[in-house]
Formats: C-alpha cells, sequence, structure tokens
C-alpha cells in the first residue's frame, strides 16, 4: 500500500503525486495537523483549510475511500501509519518554503530509517526552481525575463483524478474543530473552500472577467480579478487544469481580448517567479532581499501602526483596504500596493509588520507571494519599487476609485460626502471635514512631507546621507 501525504494540494483532480501513487495502488490519503506550521497560521486560513479538508473527505467518500487525519510530528507520524497500514510507499508534492523543506528532510530521514520508500513531486508549479534561470544557469531576480521564458514554456496537461479501485478502503475519519486545533471562528468572511467551488470561480473568471483583465484588475469597485488566490495557495484546483481552461478561452478570443488573458497568464508568472526567489533565498521570510550599504532606519511608532491596522489613518483609500481586509479575510490587489506603500513609505515603518498582520489576516496568504510583493512595495526585494518612487495614497484613490464607491463601501463614516471631498480629504481645513464627515478622522501624517523623509531615509540607508 502506499500513502499520499496532502499538503497544499487538497484536491483528487489534477495532483501528480496523488495520480503516481495510484498508478499501483491501492493509496491511502494522508493530511497531518503540523504543530509547527500551525504556529504560523491564523483564525482565516485554518476555517478555510478545515473546509478544503471537508470537501477533499467528502470527494474521497463518494470513491469509498476517505482521508487519514491526523495531528502532531509528521516524521513521527508516519513510520507508525506505515507499520499500522502496512505502508511501504509515501507519496507527496514538494512545498517550497523553508520551513517545509526542513520538514521534508527530517520526514525523508524517518522514513529511511524505517525503511519506507519516498517519493516527493513538483506539482504546485509549472516550471520547478532550476528550470527558468540566466545563461550562466542563475536564478532570476528581474522577473520579466523570468516571465518571457515562463510564457513561451510549454505546460503540461492536468493528471488523471483515481477512481476508488486504487484507493484504500478505511474507516471514516471525523475532522478537528478549529477550537480543538487552538483557534477562534474568524471574524471575517470566508470563501467557499474545495475543488468545485474553486471551478466556479474560475468558470465565473473566465466568462467574465479575464479578457478585460489588463484593466479591469486595476479598480477596486470592479469584480476584476480571479478571486483564486486562496485555491491556488491550498491547492484546491491545480495549476496545470486551471491554465488549460484559460488557454481554451484565449483560443477563441480575438486579438484584443487576448491582451486581458495574456496579463491574467503574467500573473500566474509572476506567482511561480516569487515561489523561486523565496525557494533560493529562504531567509527573505525575515530578512532584506536587497542589500543597503546601511541599516534602514524604519520608524517605531505603536499609535500610527494601530491606525493603519484598524483604518483610522485618515487617508481614505487606505482605510478601505485594510477594513475590507478585516471584514472578508481579502484585500482587492491594487489596493494592497496602496497601504503596502503607505505603511513603508508614508508611515515609514517596517515591511515585516504589514507581512505580520497580512499573514494573520488574508484568507490567501501564500509566503513567496505575500513577501515578494511586501519587499517590493518597500524597495527592499528583487525587482522592486525604486525607493524614491512613492505611491500617492490619495491620488491612488482618484485615479483607481474615481467615484469613491470602493471607498464607501468599506468607509460608512463617507457616505454623504462626494467623491471630490473625498479625493481631496487631506487638503480640507478642519471645518469642512467635521462638516462633511464628522466621524472620520483626519489625515495622521502629511504625506509629501513622509515622502520627502522616506527619500531621506533611504538615501542615508545607500550612503548617501
Amino acid at each position: 500500500m502506499r500513502i499520499h501525504w496532502h499538503r497544499r494540494d487538497l484536491r483528487t483532480a489534477d495532483n501528480r503525486a496523488l495520480a503516481a501513487a495510484a498508478g499501483d495502488g491501492p493509496v491511502l490519503p494522508v493530511f497531518v495537523f503540523d504543530p509547527d506550521v500551525l504556529q504560523y497560521a491564523s483564525p482565516p486560513r485554518v476555517a478555510f483549510l478545515l473546509a478544503a479538508l471537508d470537501s477533499l473527505q467528502e470527494s474521497y467518500r463518494e470513491r469509498g475511500s476517505d482521508l487519514l487525519v491526523v495531528e502532531g510530528d509528521p516524521a513521527e507520524k508516519f513510520p507508525k501509519i506505515a507499520d499500522e497500514h502496512g505502508v511501504d510507499e509515501v507519496f507527496w508534492n514538494h512545498d517550497y518554503t523553508g520551513l517545509a523543506q526542513e520538514r521534508d528532510e527530517r520526514v525523508r530521514a524517518a522514513l529511511d530509517d524505517a525503511d519506507i520508500t519516498h517519493e516527493a513531486f513538483h506539482d504546485a508549479l509549472h516550471h520547478e526552481p532550476g528550470t527558468i534561470t540566466t545563461n550562466d544557469g542563475d536564478p532570476y531576480s528581474v522577473f520579466s525575463y523570468f516571465g518571457d521564458k515562463w510564457l513561451d514554456r510549454e505546460k503540461a496537461e492536468p493528471y488523471p483524478d483515481p477512481d476508488g479501485d486504487a484507493l484504500a478502503d478505511i474507516d471514516r475519519e471525523a475532522l478537528p474543530t478549529i477550537q480543538e486545533l487552538g483557534f477562534d471562528e474568524p471574524s471575517a468572511n470566508i470563501p467557499d473552500a474545495g475543488t468545485e467551488a474553486a471551478r466556479e470561480r474560475l468558470d465565473t473568471f473566465c466568462d467574465d472577467g479575464i479578457t478585460e483583465y489588463d484593466e479591469g484588475r486595476e479598480y477596486p469597485a470592479d469584480e476584476g480579478t480571479s478571486r483564486l488566490s486562496q485555491d491556488r495557495n491550498y491547492g484546491t484546483i491545480g495549476v496545470r487544469e486551471l491554465t488549460e481552461r484559460v488557454d481554451e478561452v484565449r483560443a477563441a478570443a480575438d486579438e484584443d481580448e487576448r491582451e486581458g488573458i495574456d496579463a491574467y497568464r503574467r500573473e500566474l508568472a509572476f506567482g511561480e517567479f516569487f515561489v523561486h526567489v523565496l525557494f533560493y533565498n529562504p531567509e527573505v521570510v525575515t530578512e532584506n532581499y536587497k542589500s543597503y550599504e546601511n541599516p534602514i532606519d524604519w520608524r517605531d511608532d505603536d499609535e500610527e501602526l494601530r491606525a493603519w491596522k484598524e483604518g483610522t489613518t485618515g487617508y481614505p483609500i487606505v482605510d478601505a483596504g485594510m477594513r475590507q481586509l478585516r471584514e472578508e479575510a481579502y484585500m482587492h490587489n491594487r489596493v494592497r500596493m496602496i497601504v503596502a506603500s503607505f505603511l513603508t513609505k508614508d508611515l515609514m515603518l517596517d515591511w515585516r509588520e504589514g507581512y505580520t498582520h497580512f499573514r494573520e489576516r488574508l484568507v490567501d496568504h501564500d509566503t513567496a507571494n505575500d513577501n515578494g510583493n511586501w519587499q517590493w512595495a518597500a524597495s527592499t526585494g528583487t525587482d522592486a519599487q525604486p525607493y524614491f518612487r512613492v505611491f500617492n495614497p490619495m491620488t491612488q484613490g482618484e485615479d483607481y476609485d474615481p467615484d469613491a464607491d470602493y471607498i464607501k463601501t468599506y468607509v460608512p463614516e463617507l457616505d454623504d460626502a462626494d467623491p471630490e471631498t473625498i479625493h481631496a480629504w487631506n487638503e480640507l481645513s478642519d471645518e469642512k471635514r467635521e462638516s462633511a464627515a464628522p466621524d472620520y478622522p483626519a489625515p495622521i501624517c502629511e504625506h509629501g512631507e513622509r515622502r520627502e523623509e522616506a527619500i531621506e531615509m533611504f538615501e542615508r540607508a545607500r550612503g548617501e546621507g
């Protein structure tokens, strides 16, 4: 018998390791709640994880099998499970974080000691680390060259869904509750989880949105993004299935529509780029990718950090984004860039404060992508935003939410204010702000002044100040 160890591949379809294990079954599907991983989890992500596992269990039960669920150190659990069920091989799909690589090394050593064969597969990426490199064989630190190669390379077809004959017949397992795992119920609304929910989101996006993605993704009041980020992160849909569906739409599209589709395909490439960066540089989770001559003199201001987290900065687009995060465990991509720039350039607070808050709040938190994007905004990452280019939060709000529809959705204090007033909030007198929206705060800082201070801060770090 073989084990397939589910991790960030919570599906049966288009699952490379599961398909390989099922080729000479029976296969015992297993998921392990690892305390070393759970210590970095959060209520939104654990709630989504449990819902995805429930859907995965049901998928196995429809085939006459089930998902074996255990809690503990996988290096200790797998030899015991193998002995109990007569297992001689363990299969899984690679994960690329430093924590995952260390865990997998311990599991390999434990299985070797128990004389149990094991094999790992690249499944979460189309092109695994080491396959897209510079001419000298080095990993890329600039996305544009990586992205061009990623787009040009052929993609594998989806792997088959195993039938019931390939799966082990085991007793039904009960999932733990979120409280039993040590977490509270999330206060945010969590999206439906599982492969069918992911496919529905993909179909909706492909039917209405993907052909206009290049522009539609920029406007947070519109539903112009795929909303598939949590599905890609937890693997409730496979990358090959997703890409095959996108390519089908592209094949039927005209030239103008393909521009939007290609913009989305480039976003998929960007996601893999950040995974490659993390794989070769696991230290970037806590350290700057980009080196400066001197340390960056990040400010330390608990009051301003709290205002940012609570969405009470007095900058409407920033506050709308932070409140969307609190209410939905999600934030629109354009707004993520705006709030990240505001934290690191207007408040001049360490990007790690923002990264940690996002990890605690986002249902779609992904170490590679979140870290890559935070460091991009902070001018410390790969191919990063130049330190002297600082987003103006007022201009960003006016450009990408001109009617203030997104802002008013999450900042009801501004419901009675007209868009012109909202987009000029930082320039209004106290009297005018009091008249327009008495319950909404004045800006906590002056953008122009902080922009100059931020540039000086980075120039000192560069040894120029």
